[in-house]
């Protein structure tokens, strides 16, 4: 039970398995990124040999690649991808800000306008499994966001190509700069630039926990590019009660698993009884279930809760900060009115997990590590930066002047406050 666990032994429990993996990461991350930054394209293509066993003799997606890959996807696939799209514009489309314009004293003027950044990285997996849907996230608010210069990166697969339908998902969101190039070194190249890849300021996209690390390295220089969040290995928790469907639990859960061993997945109810049908559940799926082996090296880190009510649970959940939260449970909407952290919640035994990967709208781009305590899931924002303006007129000006000269004398910087009077002296010396 929870509530007979000390503050210790609750860390414990809920803490993600990747944080105690790959001690050495950080080193060799900062290896790999200084040998691109050192070598460039030929380390890219060094380390697709070594690390994607692929043979490269060009780095970027050529159009006839891209054409190869547009004739061999299936229509169903260039639909389902479509539709997709569809929906994720629709919804980025609704978070598009308009400039602000507040006149905060007589002759104040304040305004905020949007800008798109000049040049943005998006990095789209392909380890374990390819992430067209990931090319989905990112190229369409990137592109709603207007940044000009959009750089894609995506692992090789050993054929020495690119997975056809992120190229495919990616050219339909008007992507075209994309580039065979995986993991940390990928990282690095749109950090700091290649003879092949432009440099960019800021990098977006999920991965593993090398991608992550590099994210945070280059993010850390100054003469890198900035994160969009903290966004590695996949993790799910689920609030269930005893009114759960088991079968829907279970395949919740295993769906989340089944991204890579790395994964972590807690289930979190106050029916003990329910656990061990979803263990049973989860068994007799995973008996059909291609990517078992990876599946049962993710559950081997995973946990079940059982807490003493739902109010518990969201407490639990809200403790754990999860990239997805799941709320399995009678009244989800009334539930969900508690929780404070969280990267994305699904409501009711109808919505699982895997429409918001998809295609309800929302982004999947989401902070894990506990890190949507302070971060927030991808949205057209992140893609601009915001500035403020401001135009005072001399009535204005003297009616702010009092404050400025009060305040700056109080701070003893007595230029700020002659930047105002010289002003004032010279308006009331005019003709």
């Amino acid at each position: 039970m929870w509530s007979s666990l000390d503050a210790p032994a609750r860390k414990a429990v809920l803490r993600r398995p990747v944080l105690g993996l790959n001690r050495d990461l950080d080193g060799r991350v900062r290896s790999i990124i200084a040998d691109v930054r050192r070598d460039g394209d030929a380390a890219l293509i060094r380390l697709a040999r070594e690390l994607d066993g692929a043979d490269l003799t060009a780095l970027r997606v050529s159009e006839d690649e891209a054409a190869l890959a547009e004739k061999g996807l299936a229509a169903e696939a260039r639909t389902a991808i479509d539709s997709a799209i569809t929906n994720v514009r629709r919804f980025h489309e609704a978070q598009v800000a308009p400039p602000l314009r507040v006149e905060t004293a007589p002759g104040v003027v304040c305004e905020r306008i949007s800008k798109p950044l000049d040049a943005v990285g998006l990095y789209v997996p392909a380890g374990t499994a390819p992430l067209p849907s990931t090319a989905i996230m990112l190229g369409v608010p990137s592109a709603i966001a207007g940044c000009p210069v959009r750089v894609l990166c995506t692992p090789p697969r050993p054929d020495g190509l690119a997975d056809p339908a992120v190229v495919v998902a990616a050219r339909a969101c008007g992507v075209r700069d994309i580039f065979k190039v995986g993991g940390a070194q990928a990282i690095a190249a749109m950090a700091y630039g290649t003879a092949s890849i432009t440099k960019v300021a800021k990098i977006f996209g999920p991965g593993n926990a090398w991608v992550t690390a590099a994210k945070t390295v280059v993010a850390g220089d100054p003469e890198g590019a900035a994160l969009d969040m903290p966004a590695g290995p996949s993790e799910v928790m689920v609030v269930a009660d005893r009114l759960a469907d088991a079968r829907f639990v279970a395949l919740d859960l295993l769906s989340q698993a089944e991204h890579g061993p790395d994964s972590h997945v807690v289930l979190v109810t106050p029916d003990e009884a329910l656990v061990a049908r979803v263990e049973a559940e989860m068994e007799t799926a995973l008996q059909s279930l291609p990517r078992r082996v990876i599946i049962e090296a993710a559950l081997r880190h995973s946990v079940a809760v059982i807490v003493s009510d739902l109010d518990e649970a969201i407490a639990v959940a809200n403790e754990y900060a999860p990239e997805h939260l799941i709320l399995q449970v009678a009244e989800p909407r009334n539930l969900a009115a508690n929780v404070s952290t969280a990267g994305s919640v699904f409501l009711g035994r109808w919505t699982p997990e895997s429409v918001g990967d998809y295609c309800s709208g929302t982004n999947h781009v989401l902070p894990t590590y506990g890190y949507a305590r302070a971060y927030s899931g991808l949205s057209v924002a992140d893609f601009q930066r915001r500035m403020t303006l401001q135009e005072v007129t001399l009535s204005g000006l003297r009616g702010l002047a009092p404050t400025v000269l009060t305040l700056a004398g109080l701070e003893g910087l007595d230029a700020h406050a002659r930047a105002v009077s010289i002003r004032l002296e010279a308006a009331d010396t005019r003709p």
